[in-house]
């Protein structure tokens, strides 16, 4: 399920307020500035600061 483009266009980061990236095929929101992700339940992002993930790019 990917996201609405233009809810991807105002979702930002709780923590930082800066701009998510989406990984459509992991279902996720990432900030990279933070090494931090947000998984997407359902085709809804769950923003809270406290649900975030470590993330670190694959190489």
């Amino acid at each position: 399920m990917s996201l609405d483009p233009k809810l991807l266009e105002v979702l930002v980061c709780p923590k930082d307020k800066g701009p998510l990236t989406y990984l459509e095929d992991e279902q996720l929101l990432v900030n990279e500035r933070l090494g931090i992700a947000y998984r997407i339940d359902e085709g809804i992002p769950v923003l809270l600061i406290d649900e975030a993930q470590p993330w670190t790019p694959s190489a």
